[in-house]
């Protein structure tokens, strides 16, 4: 990408306000004088104030002082989505220690990855996880355990609440937030103290949301997803209702408990309450805006008819900010226009702006200083490899429509090419998902005697229906081009996924043997 591209990025841009150097620390300090009694978040039957959240950051913070941890130290963090998971991230901004997060799932080799790729020099961790921690534990200084006889949470209650002992700048380095990993290994991206307000004020400019409105926070907090909102409810005034993790049977009733206002959607999110059964309740709550990314255009209408929300969508990414773009009044299905943060262009293979209307590479180029990509702790191969000049290259798709409107088309390394022709998976999952029997799909490619690619297809059946996979493919004919139809179809209980509800590809097996066929079926699809 060359100045001379320039000329080329979206004509407009959304406005938002400028990124404050009030750092997190500051943030925190100021929203518990003005409001020491302002309930920060609802958990269970606990309200966690902001006078109570200052008071707790400091006291861990003096803690973890104590020890001997000092700013620039790594910290992993493996904790549950709890209350104490938020005090930690505060209290580790606040001394300027750079926190790891660590994905409670995660076992053996992909945990052991994490100690080997972020060389750790402490670990904040549930006594749940000791078992699968036990192998790693040596390499480690410093161990704190939440719950147990020697619980750091517990521990730090009986501590003053003293001043911090050093003032972190607003771009010293915070978080090394491990990216998707849903097609490779997580890599480490750096994040600032700046970059991590940044993605919560574009929440803030994306939901509309006012001092006294209700976020249901259901995402983990080993996300930076979940990250943003955190610090969103301290830079715009709202409240959280945090629950400990997405349940679609229960989304609506949690929501009614706590005067939720608005609610967050990911990846599979709004096709799942869809797929719940209809209720005379389903309009019976206080959500005004659902926000968020990868809600399929056609179910827009759909969703906001049965539940009566407002759908709001944008579009980030781990290497930036929580978004890039934001459509808070464009067109159903857009993804909308990049924020005054960033211009972006949609580029070819060599890095040159495709027309209107063709799919091309989202590339991000920061206007803001401060706000670009950081890069990835010690990948200076990946990092290198994502940069094109000025300009980071995302592995996503999108669309631009006359307007300046952008739509996303999928990710860039999961098209599959069958037959010399180039598919999106996401097209055709989408269109899968709409099957009344299906919970969820994904697809994948196979190796053929051709030598590009088969495509199989993993479903997930809605409340364990038996789906005939013949009748799959013929129901699929009338809503696919014949070159998108699976050849393989596979049925799995539960996919392996990331904290944001995204199917990761790289644990779905790629074998076809036992798998049904439809080759060997005898039925031949229509052109």
């Amino acid at each position: 990408m060359t100045d001379s591209n320039a000329a080329m990025t979206s004509s407009t841009h959304v406005d938002i306000e400028p990124v404050p150097d009030e750092t997190i620390a500051e943030l925190i300090a100021r929203r518990a004088r003005e409001e020491p009694e302002g309930v920060y978040c609802y958990f269970k039957d606990d309200a966690l104030t902001l006078g109570m959240l200052h008071e707790r950051v400091l006291k861990l913070s003096t803690l973890l002082w104590d020890r001997g941890l000092r700013a620039g130290d790594r910290v992993g963090l493996m904790l549950p989505s709890h209350p104490d998971h938020i005090v930690a991230i505060f209290a580790l901004a606040a001394l300027g220690l750079v926190r790891v997060p660590i994905n409670v799932h995660l076992k053996g080799p992909s945990l052991a990855y994490m100690f080997d790729q972020f060389d750790m020099r402490a670990l904040i961790a549930d006594a749940e996880h000791g078992a699968v921690l036990e192998p790693e534990l040596g390499r480690v200084q410093h161990i704190f355990w939440r719950r147990g006889a020697e619980c750091v949470f517990e521990q730090s209650l009986h501590l003053p609440a003293a001043p911090l002992p050093l003032r972190t700048r607003p771009d010293d380095i915070l978080a090394l937030t491990p990216s998707s990993g849903t097609t490779g290994a997580p890599k480490g991206v750096l994040k600032s103290d700046r970059t991590l307000r940044a993605g919560p004020l574009a929440i803030l400019r994306l939901t509309g949301a006012r001092p006294g409105d209700t976020f249901l926070l259901w995402e983990s907090l080993h996300h930076g997803a979940g990250v943003a909102v955190i610090i969103s409810a301290l830079l715009g005034g709202t409240c959280l209702a945090m629950v400990e993790r997405f349940s679609a049977s229960r989304f609506w009733e949690d929501a009614r408990r706590y005067n939720v206002t608005h609610i967050h959607y990911l990846g599979t999110v709004i096709p799942m309450l869809l797929k719940q059964p209809p209720k005379p309740s389903d309009t019976d709550h206080g959500v005004r805006i659902a926000w968020g990314g990868g809600c399929p255009a056609e179910l827009w209408d759909a969703f906001s008819s049965r539940f009566k929300v407002e759908l709001r969508e944008g579009y980030g990414l781990s290497e930036l900010i929580t978004f890039v773009t934001v459509n808070p009044q464009g067109p159903a299905g857009a993804i909308g226009k990049p924020l005054d943060y960033y211009d972006i262009v949609l580029a070819d293979d060599d890095g040159n702006p495709v027309p209107t209307g063709q799919a091309g590479e989202i590339t991000v180029r920061s206007r803001t200083p401060g706000l670009e990509f950081l890069g990835y702790f010690r990948n200076p191969e990946a990092e290198a490899s994502s940069r094109r000049g000025g300009w980071f290259c995302t592995g996503d798709l999108a669309r631009q429509d006359a307007q300046g409107f952008l739509y996303y088309a999928g990710r860039k390394k999961d098209m599959l090419r069958r037959r010399g022709i180039n598919i999106s998976a996401w097209e055709v999952e989408r269109v899968i998902a709409e099957h009344p029997d299906v919970e969820e799909a994904a697809l994948v490619g196979v190796p053929s005697d051709l030598g590009e690619d088969e495509l199989k297809l993993f479903v997930r059946a809605r409340d364990g229906k038996a789906i005939d996979p013949l009748g799959l493919v013929q129901w699929s004919e009338t809503r696919l081009p014949y070159y998108q139809i699976p050849r393989y179809v596979a049925f799995i209980d539960e996919f392996p996924k990331t904290p944001t509800q995204r199917i990761q590809k790289k644990e779905l097996p790629r074998g076809v043997e036992g798998v049904w066929d439809l080759e060997a079926s005898g039925y031949r699809v229509g052109k």
